[in-house]
């Protein structure tokens, strides 16, 4: 396609900019885990797309093309932060690989704008918090107009949205951090089971939530043992949110098994199978299940 004119190329990024925003916005957010991040990275691949397309021309897909460009431009941020924050390189650099091998399938990006609006929805955060996330990040409202809803200042409003990105910034580092720290381990053995249960401990107390807290109490097994793990195991149980939640079952059958509590172990595998479909997860508890007859 030929460059266009400076004032339809204008046109046509404002036009790009109102429909696709959203979902570039979106899928950084997956990539990166940190709205502001992946704000900063959007409003700079749009500006390079004036600069760019005004030789190249418009791409026949614009929109890959602004979430490729921006993600260069967030790893080029979080490179610069990891030169000043030598503590940071470690989870720069699990972010990076994750950012470079990531897909950008229509479907995916898709997927993403539910992810974002359930970010947004967050139950940790207040309701007031929630409503002008979303309006924002979603719906492309600025900061005047939501104000001006909710009958507060500009100034009030902004802080309320800074509060709200905060806190998200805090369910995404934790998880990124835990999840550097399995990267580099070359084995489960050699995991360092210690500083994830450290972070677990973190974001237990941003995101109470039922998972959140199994996946803290399988972490503590590693570190401390079966027995340990199975205590905390059945505390989350015994609140009644995970119920039905297979993975609860099997982690629990899973430490019954280790300590040679044999029917236990079985009775629990048993209530996991009955509350999967997937087939690979069945046929992995089948399978348990058959080496404890």
């Amino acid at each position: 396609m030929p460059p266009p004119a400076p004032e339809q190329l204008s046109r046509t990024i404002e036009t790009l900019y109102r429909s696709e925003s959203g979902r570039v916005l979106a899928t950084l957010m997956r990539l990166l885990g940190d709205l502001d991040l992946a704000e900063e990275a959007m409003h700079e691949a749009f500006a390079a797309a004036l600069e760019s397309w005004t030789l190249a021309g418009i791409p026949d897909k614009p929109r890959p093309w602004l979430i490729s460009t921006a993600r260069f431009k967030a790893i080029d941020a979080m490179r610069r932060r990891a030169r000043f924050d030598g503590a940071q390189q470690d989870l720069v650099a699990h972010m990076e690989s994750r950012v470079n091998d990531a897909p950008l399938e229509e479907e995916e990006i898709e997927d993403d704008r539910l992810r974002l609006i359930f970010t947004c929805c967050h139950p940790a955060l207040p309701p007031e918090g929630q409503v002008a996330l979303t309006l924002r990040e979603i719906c492309g409202l600025t900061t005047e107009e939501i104000a001006r809803a909710f009958l507060v200042t500009p100034a009030t409003l902004a802080q309320r949205i800074v509060r709200a990105k905060a806190k998200i910034r805090r369910p995404y580092t934790l998880q990124a951090a835990i999840a550097a720290v399995h990267a580099e381990a070359e084995s489960i053995a050699a995991t360092d089971w210690r500083q994830i249960v450290a972070l677990y401990n973190q974001l237990v107390r941003i995101q109470p939530s039922p998972v959140v807290h199994l996946n803290r109490a399988v972490a503590i097994a590693m570190r401390d043992g079966p027995e340990a793990g199975l205590t905390h195991i059945d505390a989350v149980l015994e609140h009644g949110e995970l119920a039905n939640y297979y993975l609860a079952h099997s982690a629990r059958a899973e430490m019954c098994r280790r300590l040679g509590r044999t029917a236990e172990a079985r009775s629990s595998y048993e209530k996991a199978l009955v509350l999967t479909q997937q087939e690979p997860e069945r046929q992995f508890l089948q399978e348990r299940i058959r080496q404890l007859k």
